[in-house]
């Protein structure tokens, strides 16, 4: 053979070669209608991997692991709105999905801006089974512009089934909420059927009743129902551990087939309540005194941080594994239904103090968090922005359709309008007086209308006057903040308002987030000492009441006022910027420290007797809100230089140094002795926060008249309440010596 010859064939094989995958694949085609959506499924896996599901052509499907790559990857995290991917996963590493397969052998060079600009056998065409899902994991960073996903949720098989419910029995119970006991119907696209009573379980109750938001299910012993309807589900096999009716296993009836269920009727389930959702005034049970598990920083019930009891502290728990099975063993041990929703990332708000479990891997039947494996963590393996989360399942109350807002720009917004008894038998609107209205009882308001947290409390609305309603039916409201309705609050027995007329009633703005601030209680501890501080530099701490009373009969400007003083680091840990109440318009100026006020009183500091009597007192004026510091990857927005905005952004802190003026409680007057210190952040919930349970920080204090010693600094709400009895028990200091 000729070289030419030789050299040609050789160009020819390696054209061939470059163009044989061109000739086997094909560039994806565009969807018909656009609609193409991205999601993560399949569990353990945290926020950021699992296996990887596309919505085309109306229907959910996965993709194949044949020829995929770590560029492949890359352009799949960037539309799930990472900016990357770390890894990817073959062979169902995160559980066979259901449903199409709907590309395979895809090729992307990385640089792709959609999985359509990647070469593949095309829409549907795949020789693959789900054994060969497809899974990815993305850098732990979101793109600009995307919104915040870090929600681990079942993700139901929309052609099976689309809703559940209860169909309460005829009898003497029913119309009273909630729903305990009915027959099940499931809703598929073409209405609504029920599932033969054939072969049904205690487990599948346990399911059912999870999902209805019940943490446990009666002994099937109910008649079952003999309804004439179509039963679209044969039988169920569950093993009482699902979160979803739809992770069972089913046997569907056949199409288009109207043969009764043989041998029996439709399943009638009967659900046991939690001490939240029981008749009459049960709901206001306090879950916390009995669990070692609480939620923290929801704004609905059944949301939140999850907390745990080790000891006498609380702590949060990690985010490393976490999944619906373990939110579901949460969710149930605080009387509620199975989990909705596992959320990872301090979606609902960092918490403070120490994080004891990581990696939990409940089996779903364990009566406690506790019992489920777990390894113990170090501060190097975990930090707060890993605190988990959950989203339950509750029963439906209709507590929504007993207020409304009316009035406000938007459905979030308005004055409160009650529907209560009218007399003989009839019910009807009417107002809430404005008197001592606060963020408080915004949040209960918020909460019972499901519109999530209170963004502010208002005493007057004038400007929301467009309803006919004008009596007064509620006044002298008094919140605590956790309750589930309004009528659960303190309220006067007899209606009795200062202020007559409707624009003097109260309202509501609701938000999806919300601050939540802290004071680091170990920095108190830490930087606390006594300072005995000559009258001549006090005039400016005298002019904003600063000091204490007896400080106006002092010989100024000789002698001195003794100081007990410390630092004060606020954190937010909430999901909303804090901001004043007031803009910068309203805010007071301070010619003596030239500087402006922007609320009144920011934070109180007291000092307690054993008792709980006053007996020196101080006050912070928020002179100058700002961020001094912030969590790495957070930038700085509030500085006071200059007129500027104030404010502590989410997961930034405010820094009032020891050496500030006003930073102090006034002790001249105190004799030596043990004493409770306590600090109060924005006292008079001037600004709505998430919780407001956190906000108090106490100390047990020894003075010998020389020095001073604090131990025991903690937040209101991190002790358990034995621990918390025994702080206020304290019988006071023998020695100088903190153990």
């Amino acid at each position: 053979m000729l070289r030419s010859e030789l050299w040609e064939m050789v160009v020819a094989m390696v054209l061939w070669g470059m163009l044989l995958p061109f000739c086997l694949s094909q560039t994806t085609s565009p969807s018909q209608d656009g609609k193409i959506k991205f999601r993560l499924a399949g569990y353990p896996r945290k926020h950021n991997e699992g296996r990887i599901e596309v919505f085309y052509n109306e229907e959910w499907g996965t993709i194949c692991d044949d020829d995929f790559t770590l560029a492949n990857a890359h352009v799949l995290c960037r539309h799930l709105g990472f900016v990357e991917a770390l890894s990817w996963s073959h062979s169902a590493k995160y559980g066979p999905g259901s449903g199409k397969i709907w590309l395979d052998n895809v090729i992307c060079g990385g640089s792709e801006n959609s999985i359509e600009k990647c070469v593949s056998r095309g829409w549907g065409n795949s020789d693959c089974t789900h054994q060969e899902d497809a899974g990815v994991i993305c850098k732990d960073e979101r793109l600009p512009g995307f919104a915040e996903s870090n929600i681990i949720e079942m993700q139901v098989d929309e052609k099976r089934m689309e809703k559940i419910r209860l169909r309460p029995l005829k009898g003497a119970h029913a119309g009273r909420l909630p729903v305990t006991e009915g027959v099940v119907e499931v809703k598929f696209k073409e209405g609504w059927g029920h599932i033969c009573n054939t072969g049904w379980t205690i487990k599948n109750s346990r399911v059912v009743c999870g999902m209805m938001g019940f943490p446990s299910q009666r002994s099937v012993g109910k008649k079952p129902s003999s309804l004439k309807s179509a039963y679209h589900i044969h039988s169920v096999a569950c093993t009482g551990n699902e979160a979803h009716l739809s992770a069972c296993t089913m046997e569907f009836s056949r199409a288009n087939s109207s043969a009764p269920c043989p041998g029996g009727g439709a399943v009638v389930v009967s659900c046991v309540p939690g001490p939240l959702f029981t008749q009459g005034r049960a709901r206001k049970v306090k879950l916390n005194s009995v669990s070692q598990v609480r939620l923290k920083g929801g704004a609905r019930a059944g949301e939140g941080r999850v907390e745990v009891l080790k000891g006498s502290e609380w702590g949060t728990v990690c985010d490393d594994q976490w999944n619906l099975q373990s939110a579901n063993v949460v969710c149930r041990e605080l009387g509620f239904g199975t989990a909705k929703e596992a959320l990872t990332r301090a979606r609902m708000g960092q918490g403070m103090g120490p994080i004891y479990m990581n990696e939990v891997q409940c089996g779903g039947d364990e009566k406690s968090l506790w019992d489920c494996p777990h390894k113990s963590i170090t501060a190097e393996d975990c930090k707060h922005m890993e605190d988990a989360s959950v989203i339950c399942n509750i029963p439906y109350m209709g507590f929504e359709k007993l207020m409304r807002l009316t009035g406000g720009r938007t459905r979030l917004e308005g004055r409160v309008e009650l529907l209560l008894p009218a007399g003989g038998g009839v019910r009807d609107w009417g107002l809430i007086c404005g008197d001592g209205w606060t963020s408080r009882e915004a949040m209960v308001v918020c909460r019972q209308l499901g519109l999530g947290h209170a963004s502010s409390g208002l005493r007057e609305t004038w400007y929301w006057d467009s309803s006919n309603v004008t009596e007064m039916v509620m006044s002298g409201v008094k919140c605590k903040g956790d309750e589930m309705t309004l009528t659960d609050c303190q309220h006067h027995s007899v209606v009795s308002c200062k202020r007559a007329g409707a624009q003097f009633s109260a309202g509501v703005i609701c938000s999806d987030t919300a601050s939540d601030l802290v004071l680091n209680a170990p920095l108190v501890e830490q930087t606390v000492y006594i300072e005995d501080r000559p009258l001549h530099l006090l005039y400016c701490a005298a002019e904003e009441n600063c000091l204490s009373k007896s400080a106006a009969q002092a010989s100024w400007p000789y002698g001195h006022r003794r100081l007990l003083r410390f630092s004060s680091e606020i954190h937010n840990i909430g999901k909303a910027d804090f901001r004043p109440r007031l803009g910068r318009h309203s805010w007071v100026w301070h010619e003596c420290h030239r500087h402006y006020h922007s609320m009144d009183i920011f934070t109180y500091y007291d000092l307690l007797s054993l008792n709980g009597t006053k007996v020196a007192d101080g006050h912070k004026a928020s002179f100058c809100l700002e961020d001094t510091e912030c969590h790495e990857g957070v930038s700085k927005r509030y500085e006071c230089a200059n007129f500027g905005e104030q404010g502590i952004t989410v997961g930034c802190w405010d820094l009032y140094r020891h050496d500030i003026d006003c930073q102090w409680i006034d002790i001249t007057d105190v004799t030596p002795g043990n004493y409770i210190l306590q600090v109060i952040i924005n006292p008079n919930f001037e600004v709505a926060e998430s919780d407001f349970t956190n906000n108090a920080m106490r100390c047990n204090c020894k003075y010998d008249g020389h020095r001073v010693w604090l131990h025991k600094c903690h937040l209101g709400d991190s002790f358990s309440e034995e621990a918390e009895k025994e702080f206020e028990q304290y019988p006071g200091q023998l020695n100088n010596k903190i153990s």
